[in-house]
């Protein structure tokens, strides 16, 4: 009788994103173990997955309980040796499922790797990084990064674009984190490592990869691609979403690199916030407040700067230890 457990679980976290949430699903090879665990949608996302999926494993949570509490539920669940995250706004290319697959079967000492991420209209997305460090943080938020986005010093967290170039390249390369939208990871010990419960959303990757690096390599595999639509499974709230960025960030220095460094990055965002303000708000001066664009994204970086400094809901508060 031949061996049903699938070599790869595919994990997919959904909230109110019901049509990419479809096509995502539709683009997945046949072979593979789908888990859908839904944040409390209320656009009818696990209505749709039961009728035209009746395969996949819907788990449906009464609440939203962020992305990495919702994906570790997914985790527990997973039966194949390898498990691909995967957002719902992140579409498979090709074969790309089987070039993880490949890769990861090929690698013995890789415990993760991802794919390469595309926009819609073909621009190749960030999606492999160094280490987070303050340095890094500094050139994000005093707005050097988008300045000299080509150089290893003014802008030295992200990888994706430097290694992949202007000609395009399918060599695999070595890095220290890939983005939690599509992580393919190996069991050790005998089960996949979980995200830290204390994240709501965002820099929860950048925290998973921290520890699975302590286990092996990781991988940005460009030769495996995905279209990804990015942010359409996230909130709505601009000004939110920023703030729960800018908390995963503090959060990862506070357990990796201790209190005073959380303090420092902490400040960092909160100086580019007040960057933002000042010449967003600037500029609408000068227009006289004519333009809307300028209004708004000056109010949206006075929110950001005055956002709590723990900004996550209750109950991503009732998970933390």
């Amino acid at each position: 009788m031949p061996d049903s457990t699938p070599v790869v679980s595919v994990v997919i976290v959904s909230y109110n994103c019901r049509e990419d949430l479809r096509t995502c699903l539709r683009s997945l090879p046949s072979d593979v173990e789908v888990i859908v665990v839904d944040n409390a949608s209320s656009d009818g996302s696990v209505e749709m997955v039961r009728a035209e999926f009746p395969t996949c494993t819907i788990i449906r949570n009464e609440s939203n309980l962020g992305f990495g509490v919702a994906n570790n539920i997914g985790l527990r669940h997973a039966r194949g040796k390898y498990a691909l995250l995967l957002n719902p706004d992140a579409h498979v290319c090709d074969d790309a499922v089987e070039v993880l697959t490949a890769f990861m079967e090929t690698t013995s000492d890789a415990v993760a790797c991802g794919g390469s991420l595309w926009f819609p209209n073909g621009g190749l997305q960030q999606s492999a990084c160094n280490s987070l460090s303050l340095w890094a943080v500094f050139c994000e938020q005093t707005l050097l990064e988008k300045l000299f986005p080509g150089s290893c010093v003014l802008s030295p967290y992200w990888l994706s674009k430097r290694h992949v170039g202007e000609r395009g390249t399918d060599t695999s390369l070595q890095v220290l984190q890939v983005m939690g939208a599509c992580l393919m990871m190996r069991r050790i010990e005998g089960r996949f490592l979980e995200f830290d419960e204390r994240f709501f959303l965002y820099c929860e990757d950048t925290e998973l990869c921290k520890r699975l690096s302590r286990h092996g390599s990781i991988w940005y595999v460009p030769a495996a691609r995905f279209l990804h639509r990015l942010g359409t499974s996230s909130i709505s709230s601009r000004h939110r979403s920023i703030a729960y960025y800018n908390r995963g960030k503090e959060l990862y220095f506070r357990i990796h690199h201790g209190r005073l460094a959380a303090i420092g990055c902490f400040l960092l965002d909160r100086l580019g916030a007040l960057i933002r303000a000042l010449a967003w708000g600037a500029t609408a001066t000068l227009t006289l407040f004519s333009v809307r664009r300028f209004r708004t994204q000056a109010w949206l970086f006075l929110r950001v700067l005055a956002a709590p400094i723990d900004p996550y809901p209750p109950r991503a508060d009732s998970l933390r230890s």
